[in-house]
């Protein structure tokens, strides 16, 4: 096991010095997936922060006693999944950690907080409308009910991250525009008394329209990640039915597969 990290550095040194990397030399897995992993995991953890420069290739493999080609195929397949970009005459920088959500009942609000992502909220459409036939079904209401329709822009370091399109029942509970800004939907229905049972939930993917693009800071025709929700309290009566996207360069759900007996 290699352990190259010199404690009597000084604090000055640049954020990747920090980052206590072991390489298990014996490990059948190759050592530039090793420390693509590492890198990865202090990218998510926050000890190398979106900005932060990594410093050179060369640097890194003697620090580490790798070689050169190791170093960048490491630094490479990081720079793919979005997570590092290379800049001329910059260098290496972290652009942010992908989000990596279990797939459950829970808010991307309360699940961005809880992995230290910083999340926040630009409130883009709040107010009342009939309900069309889909929201309807969802919702278990007469089609051109009035419901609530809400659109927001979930960021996390000042980058956008999902654009979120949600329908409840107008009778609900208050939704004031500031406070959706600064909380999250599920906190706010378990404050009004509202307990979350279940819900019914697809995942899906697709490519980004131009308006879509221009909302998350993508591409036309970049990929996305949808999910489409309709979600019941402890009564069984349908409380929220939401469509969302994600930015697939940003953005995972995790599953946990068991098998059954």
């Amino acid at each position: 096991m290699t352990r190259p990290r010199n404690p009597s550095r000084p604090a000055t040194v640049r954020a990747v010095d920090s980052v206590d990397f072991v390489l298990d030399r014996t490990s059948p897995v190759p050592l530039y997936y090793q420390l693509a992993q590492q890198l990865e995991a202090a990218i998510e953890h926050g000890i190398l922060a979106p900005g932060t420069l990594l410093g050179n290739e060369v640097d890194l493999s003697v620090r580490l006693g790798l070689s050169r080609p190791t170093v960048r195929q490491a630094i490479q397949s990081l720079v793919d999944k979005g997570l590092l970009v290379r800049r001329r005459g910059v260098g290496t920088q972290v652009v942010h950690s992908q989000v990596r959500r279990p797939l459950e009942l829970s808010s991307l609000y309360d699940d961005l907080e809880s992995a230290g992502q910083a999340p926040t909220t630009r409130v883009l459409r709040n107010e009342r409308v009939p309900a069309t036939a889909d929201v309807a079904a969802a919702l278990a209401v007469a089609e051109g009910t009035e419901v609530t329709v809400l659109e927001r822009l979930r960021c996390t370091h000042g980058r956008p991250v999902a654009f979120l399109c949600n329908y409840l029942p107008s009778a609900l509970l208050e939704l004031g525009t500031e406070r959706l800004e600064s909380t999250g939907l599920y906190r706010m229905m378990r404050s009004a008394g509202i307990t979350l049972h279940s819900a019914r939930q697809s995942v899906g993917a697709r490519n980004a329209t131009a308006a879509e693009a221009a909302l998350l800071d993508e591409r036309e025709g970049a990929a996305l990640l949808t999910m489409r929700r309709t979600a019941y309290d402890d009564t069984g009566r349908p409380v929220e039915y939401g469509t969302h996207v994600y930015r697939a360069s940003r953005y995972a759900f995790d599953f946990q597969l068991l098998v059954r007996p």
